[in-house]
């Protein structure tokens, strides 16, 4: 078994499960603690999917078997609540999950299936809701939009959008992904632009993944988180916010560099967090450093 095979190997320890909302189908994978205490709810970027939080949800996974550990040793009858549990979602388009309507979309097209998602599981206490990359997006909308559901907002490598950007370059950017999409098709693009998701000492089995994940994107939903991302500004939603905000980001990153992560940050007046020698797939290359971010400390076993 290759190295890259046993990173797919362990992601399906999180089967991907399905739920239908009052807004469509949403697809995720759920680790830790049972739906309705779930505290963290995790959003990936344009080019990843669910699977692009293995690292977290393994954590979180390890976290419930500490507990069920220290509860036999304990002598107690029942297992006590687990200090973590992580909802993933394959964002709308991504995976099983329905697309949304509109065929140009707005973040808040996509935080409102957020809250349908939740509520379908039951998981209604206040989250610490995790967006990295265009997902920043979508957590900052949906922050904005439900602000007392949020305990804390994270942004990892934050998509800024370009929606108060100069309408040339915005038709650019959106041109520019839209064309390499029709031109490599996913795998294609998995294969050319999977390596700038990484830094150069990423390991050849991360690489392996991140273009695994990258391959799996379906072109409609691809086409309408390329239209979010040319008309969103997560700095505007941001300001509607009132959870306490934390940005962080890595040194290697070369899809959203670290010195524009550290700009959006100052205009915010929250500190910017370093993640490492890092590159875009944080979550993955730079697991310990995010989970540090993320509170996701596994617990230890009594001795």
């Amino acid at each position: 078994m290759t190295a890259a095979s046993d990173l797919q190997r362990r992601l399906q320890a999180h089967a991907l499960q399905h739920v239908d909302t009052a807004l469509g189908t949403v697809q995720y994978r759920h680790a830790g603690a049972p739906l309705v205490q779930t505290t963290h709810v995790l959003l990936h970027g344009i080019g990843s999917g669910s699977g692009s939080w293995l690292m977290q949800l393994e954590t979180a996974a390890k976290s419930l078997l500490h507990l069920a550990a220290d509860a036999k040793s304990d002598g107690l009858a029942a297992v006590p609540s687990p200090a973590f549990g992580l909802l993933a979602w394959e964002a709308p388009g991504y995976g099983a999950s329905t697309p949304v309507a509109p065929a140009e979309p707005l973040p808040r097209d996509y935080a409102a299936r957020v809250w349908a998602w939740l509520d379908a599981l039951g998981a209604t206490h206040p989250i610490t809701l995790v967006g990295h990359s265009l997902g920043a997006l979508m957590a900052a909308s949906a922050a904005a939009v439900q602000p007392a559901r949020v305990s804390r907002l994270v942004l990892l490598a934050p998509a800024q959008g370009y929606g108060l950007a100069d309408a040339a370059l915005r038709i650019q950017k959106r041109d520019d992904r839209l064309h390499a999409l029709n031109t490599l098709g996913p795998q294609g693009m998995a294969s050319k632009r999977g390596v700038a998701m990484l830094s150069p000492q990423a390991t050849p089995e991360q690489l392996a993944f991140v273009q695994h994940i990258m391959a799996q994107v379906h072109p409609a939903g691809y086409t309408q988180a390329t239209h979010m991302l040319s008309q969103g500004d997560v700095a505007t939603d941001l300001q509607h916010g009132s959870a306490p905000l934390t940005i962080a980001s890595g040194r290697a990153d070369g899809i959203t560099p670290m010195a524009g992560c550290q700009d959006l940050a100052a205009r915010l007046g929250v500190p910017w967090h370093d993640l490492g020698d890092v590159g875009h797939a944080c979550a993955l290359e730079g697991a310990d450093a995010v989970n540090a971010v993320l509170g996701l400390v596994a617990m230890k076993t009594a001795p």
